[in-house]
Formats: structure tokens, C-alpha cells, sequence
């Protein structure tokens, strides 16, 4: 069976509050099995694949730019798209749900391609939109229902 492709996405520069969010709930998608999918670069993404890392997780970062060098160094496998931000399409297409924490218009794209498309968003302090994003409060919430939905969408 494969594993769950659970997407983080979030601001490239955040506060060391939102980074031990990200970094939590990237150590729950990997102890729970899953791949973690993001933009491959700081904030956030760094945080999130730094917890998956910790955890034994793999973890995925579509990046933007034309060099897999520009990467964090917690991503196991860069795919580089040198698409700019049209690159936030690729990251939610290759997801099954996305977790979503604070950012800025980037994730914001994300959140609406994601939502547009039919795809799960589960919020964890992040834009308040729409009322179809799944808002939580703490990342073992987020972590328990992305797997959830990953399941109810099988």
C-alpha cells in the first residue's frame, strides 16, 4: 500500500513558535508513516521536513527555482521546477491533504488551488478563508486528521 503523501505548507520565513509547530507535526507524519511534501525551502518547510528527519521520515521539497542545491538540508528528494511559484500547483497536486500554518500569499495560493480542486486542508493557526479548511489546535490534531482524510479519500 503507499504511503501517505501529507503536504505542509506554510510561510518560508515564520517565528520560532510557528517553526515547533511544523517541526512537530513533520515528526507525526513520519512516526505515523506518511512522506512529507513542501516548497523545499526555509521557514516552514525547513521546520516541518526537520521533524520528519527526526523521526526516520522521507521528505520531499518541490522547489521553485533550477538548483536542487537551494533545498533544505532536511529534504531526502528535491524536485526542482524552476516554475517560480507556479511550483505551489505541483505541491498540491502531489498531495493527498494539506496542512496548512501561517503564511503568506504563497500558501494562500496553495490553500486555494487545494480547495478549488477538492483536496483536504486542515488549518493549524493559518488563513481563515473558507469554512471547508478543517481548523485544529495542536499539531497531533493536525497530524491524526490529515491521516484520516488520507484514509476517507482512498
Amino acid at each position: 500500500m503507499p504511503k501517505p503523501r501529507i503536504g505542509v505548507i506554510g510561510g518560508a520565513k515564520c517565528t520560532s513558535e510557528v517553526a515547533k509547530l511544523a517541526e512537530e507535526i513533520g515528526r507525526g507524519i513520519a512516526q505515523r508513516g506518511g512522506v512529507l511534501l513542501c516548497g523545499g525551502l526555509g521557514g516552514v518547510m525547513e521546520a516541518a521536513c526537520r521533524g520528519a528527519k527526526s523521526a526516520g521520515g522521507l521528505t520531499v521539497g518541490i522547489l521553485p527555482g533550477s538548483s536542487a542545491k537551494r533545498a533544505n538540508p532536511w529534504v531526502d528528494l528535491p524536485i526542482v521546477t524552476n516554475l517560480g511559484e507556479a511550483r505551489n500547483i505541483i505541491i498540491v497536486r502531489s498531495s493527498q491533504v494539506l496542512i496548512a500554518l501561517r503564511g503568506e500569499y504563497g500558501t494562500l495560493s496553495e490553500i486555494s488551488f487545494a480547495l478549488k480542486l477538492g483536496l483536504p486542508v486542515v488549518g493549524l493557526s493559518a488563513w481563515e478563508v473558507s469554512p471547508l479548511i478543517h481548523r485544529v489546535h495542536t499539531p497531533q490534531e493536525a497530524v491524526d486528521l490529515a491521516f484520516r482524510l488520507t484514509q476517507e479519500g482512498l
